[in-house]
């Protein structure tokens, strides 16, 4: 608090001029030192990595669990006796289910058997990507020429064999694209599951957003746009090398 003492604010003004208008201004000037990187900077940076490592996470475990599965959801493998057929229909059902519910529900319900953080979302998002995967490797599996699988029949191979030597050979390149795909969707779907708690920038990004806080929120914006982008591109030259 200062107070400023104006010698001739008490002098009565000239008759005929009007009022007086004093104005008064004040300047502060103080060494604030070099450049440094903002709380919220670093806060971002964090949770982004933090979202990177959700969206991995999920699709690692997604892809061991999705394998196996997606052998007894395909149709041409399974159509041998009643008990195959059966196996079939159930496994479909229970991956169109599964896959029916959007991550976002499966994170409030993992959030309600865990609790807050990013193990929900690695939870949620690994159960909707092992339904997801698995119907899209069964399909490429449908879709593998049926006859090397009769050659390798005619040799009296059972079924494990024919999958070894019959179908893998055929459908590693789908498979490889596939799970590349999913794993931009989990990077993209782990940034939305954490304004229900699952942890990662979303999270983050729904406290500044009910805080009013624009700056901070339209900073994590850009990093998720700019981490969206550069995933594309780290996908798009996989899939050319290996698809």
């Amino acid at each position: 608090r200062i107070d400023i003492i104006m010698p001739y604010r008490i002098l009565p003004p000239v008759a005929g001029e009007g009022p007086k208008v004093w104005q008064i201004q004040a300047r502060q000037l103080t060494h604030v030192g070099e450049a440094q990187i903002s709380e919220s900077l670093k806060l971002t940076i964090e949770k982004m990595i933090e979202t990177i490592i959700i969206g991995m996470m999920a699709t690692f475990f997604g892809i061991i669990f999705a394998l196996p599965i997606s052998f007894l959801a395909a149709k041409n493998l399974m159509s041998e006796n009643a008990l195959t057929r059966v196996v079939y229909y159930i496994v479909r059902v229970i991956l169109n289910v599964v896959r029916s519910i959007e991550p976002l529900i499966w994170a409030i319900i993992a959030v309600i058997v865990v609790g807050l953080g990013p193990f929900a979302g690695i939870i949620a998002l690994t159960v909707h990507s092992i339904a997801a995967l698995a119907k899209l490797y069964s399909e490429a599996i449908e879709n593998i020429d049926s006859g090397p699988i009769e050659a390798i029949h005619a040799t009296g191979a059972n079924w494990l064999q024919t999958v070894a030597f019959a179908v893998i050979p055929q459908i590693i390149p789908p498979f490889v694209s596939f799970t590349i795909y999913r794993w931009d969707i989990n990077i993209r779907m782990s940034t939305v599951i954490g304004f229900v708690g699952g942890g990662g920038i979303g999270f983050l990004l729904s406290q500044w957003i009910r805080l009013l806080d624009y700056r901070s929120a339209g900073m994590a914006v850009w990093f998720i746009a700019l981490t969206v982008m550069i995933l594309d591109y780290i996908s798009a030259e996989i899939r050319e090398r290996f698809v």
